[in-house]
């Protein structure tokens, strides 16, 4: 692959079309289903997949069929076939769906409003990852136009992603005759440390949550008559907190919540460490004189890949200070939110949670867990040698600096779903949500430059995957030709953008 003329393709293409689209695509509020019931109703995930499909028809790629798959009572699913020149399948995932709008965006931003400022494009969805449908046919369309051979190629975009995935086993097992057994999959729904390099995530934490409920009182009462002899409902929550949680250091305390770091991980956590330094916790919004759980870096890195954390994200029969009377409120409900080990089954954590919360409830209060969503982790399976050098080569080629390997603390359920369906496949697991991204949250932006040289990469990761399966294995001293990235590129750089 000529990787100067790559890059100029890929600016250009992003530049004049998928930007502009991007941006429209930002204005539609596709919330996933968990936030939006109403979603079929409403229309704005048919609106965002029709955008999509408008276009991915405009990519001129050879043979590519573009189907929207509907199941009786589930979200809808885009799928793009694109014939390749030897047998092996790439299977490329991203989705369309969005996570709702949450306040707290700086004034001139909002989440359906897409705003150009420094290099980012701001608004809900763009980097987290509508943009992945964009980057994957620009990226295939680089080999094309070149006359590089590649496999063939599958597209999943689903759009129930940030509900949990919970329609997408349905659509894979609708497709599994026309998927196959794909022997890379590529996913562009993770983070990354800086934008500087390339990132691959080697794990992803898992989820689990539910609301829990006290109970002490079928109405409230006058504080002053009743405190001292009805429990409070909220004393009863906390014991209840700290029988998962160890409320002075955070440690989540059943063993069988908790799971063995690899040896393999922590090396790579001490080198993303070593890359990140303490950028790994003054990236976040910190107020003023708050310090992180720890300032080892590795630490940090351990903390957020590989430990189980626990986060109140909601309340309930809590009124608000200014109109808060002196009552005995009869209950008490939180929405937690549980993150995993990779290792450890969400359907097993439930269990537990549940059991830990509900037996001997103090002074027989009526306790209730209703788990409301749960996804296992995935820890990726050993990293094939020319799956390595590709992305060291992609990252070098494109960012000028090397790959690193580092898990995520986010959940994909997709992964942990891939992974038992094909147990033999390599995994690209990387993305454009990097520090102050703030997916989920207020300001969400996607990095244009990232997300450009990270189109770049996944076009060489696809050539160099039908390298290797068209090459003699016993080619040690293969050559690439000269027009290819190393030798046209060379140290020179992708044009500079305003980053």
């Amino acid at each position: 692959m000529n990787a100067s003329h790559a890059w100029r393709l890929v600016e250009q293409v992003w530049d004049n079309s998928i930007l502009p689209q991007l941006a429209e695509y930002i204005r539609i509020p596709a919330k996933s289903p968990a936030f939006d019931p109403d979603w079929e109703q409403n229309g704005y995930i048919e609106d965002a997949l029709n955008l999509a499909v408008g276009w991915c028809r405009t990519v001129p790629l050879q043979g590519m069929e573009i189907r929207v798959e509907r199941l009786p009572g589930r979200t809808p699913l885009l799928y793009i076939d694109i014939p390749g020149n030897i047998e092996q399948t790439v299977l490329l995932y991203g989705h369309l769906d969005k996570q709702p709008e949450m306040s707290g965006w700086e004034e001139g931003l909002g989440p359906w409003q897409p705003v150009f400022r420094e290099g980012r494009l701001y608004g809900r969805g763009g980097a987290d990852d509508g943009y992945a449908v964009f980057a994957s046919l620009t990226a295939i369309h680089v080999l094309q136009e070149q006359g590089i051979p590649h496999a063939s190629c599958k597209l999943l975009i689903e759009t129930c992603e940030e509900s949990g995935s919970y329609d997408l086993p349905f659509y894979v097992e609708a497709l599994s005759e026309e998927i196959g057994q794909p022997d890379l999959v590529v996913c562009l729904d993770s983070g990354a440390g800086n934008y500087d390099q390339l990132w691959c995530t080697t794990s992803l934490r898992g989820l689990v949550g539910g609301t829990l409920t006290v109970d002490v009182l079928t109405e409230g009462v006058h504080s002053g008559d009743a405190s001292g002899v009805v429990p409070s409902s909220f004393r009863i929550m906390r014991q209840l907190l700290s029988r998962l949680e160890d409320e002075q250091s955070g440690t989540i305390l059943p063993p069988e919540l908790n799971a063995a770091v690899p040896e393999q991980r922590r090396r790579q956590a001490a080198h993303a460490a070593q890359v990140l330094g303490d950028s790994i916790w003054r990236r976040f919004p910190f107020g003023q004189g708050v310090e992180p759980t720890t300032l080892t870096p590795e630490q940090l890195v351990l903390n957020r890949t590989w430990q189980p954390a626990l986060e109140v994200i909601g309340a309930a029969d809590l009124p608000d200070p200014d109109t808060a009377g002196n009552v005995l409120r009869p209950s008490t409900t939180l929405k937690l939110s549980l993150r995993l080990p990779p290792t450890v089954a969400a359907d097993r954590a439930t269990d537990v949670l549940k059991q830990l919360f509900e037996r001997n409830a103090p002074y027989r209060a009526r306790v209730r867990f209703k788990p409301d969503w749960g996804a296992s982790g995935w820890d990726a399976p050993p990293l094939a040698d020319w799956l390595e050098s590709a992305l060291e080569a992609g990252s070098q080629h494109f960012f000028h600096a090397p790959c690193v390997f580092m898990g995520e603390g986010g959940t994909i359920p997709f992964m942990g779903m891939l992974g038992e369906a094909f147990p033999h496949a390599q995994f690209v697991i990387t993305g454009v949500l990097g520090p102050h991204s703030n997916a989920h949250g207020p300001n969400e932006f996607l990095h244009i430059a990232t997300a450009m040289k990270l189109t770049c990469c996944v076009a060489e990761i696809l050539e160099k995957h039908c390298l290797h399966h068209t090459i003699p294995s016993d080619a040690e001293d293969f050559v690439p030709e000269s027009g290819s990235a190393s030798g046209q590129f060379g140290n020179s750089k992708p044009p500079r953008r305003n980053q």
